[in-house]
């Protein structure tokens, strides 16, 4: 997702079953009159890859502007690929205040290694003052 020229843009890759997949589209283009432009694209079926270089990262913190900014800088300075990524506020336990939570898919390029990755997030987690977990992702 990204500003363009003054304009929202961003991709979304979504999967859902086909027989849901009308209400979707017309639900979509019930928003074109509000002002949101969409185009859909059918993936062609691939083979699921093999989990090779999966990590899942995990962030949790005070909530504040510029969290997953700072985090994605890092994962795009070693190339790495997000391919699932579920982020929300939620009230601390104890305290009530506002938490950010964000776990991500990675997929580690070959030359970025999990020590690495852990170490640089780690760093930015203690500037950012949030908890983050860098850990092999569980086979699914």
């Amino acid at each position: 997702m990204a500003h363009l020229g003054g304009q929202f843009a961003g991709i979304l890759r979504i999967e859902i079953p086909e027989e849901k997949e009308p209400s979707l589209l017309s639900a979509l283009r019930s928003l074109e009159p509000q002002g949101l432009s969409v185009s859909v694209q059918r993936d062609k079926v691939v083979a699921a890859p093999v989990p090779h270089n999966l990590a899942t990262v995990e962030v949790i913190g005070h909530d504040r502007p510029g969290i997953l900014r700072q985090i994605s800088q890092v994962l795009a300075q070693h190339q790495v690929n997000v391919e699932e990524l579920t982020t929300g506020c939620e009230s601390a336990a104890m305290s009530g205040e506002r938490l950010f939570r964000a776990t991500a898919k990675v997929r580690l390029p070959d030359s970025c290694g999990l020590d690495l990755l852990r170490h640089e997030l780690e760093q930015i987690g203690t500037d950012l003052m949030v908890d983050v977990a860098v850990r092999p992702a569980e086979a699914s």
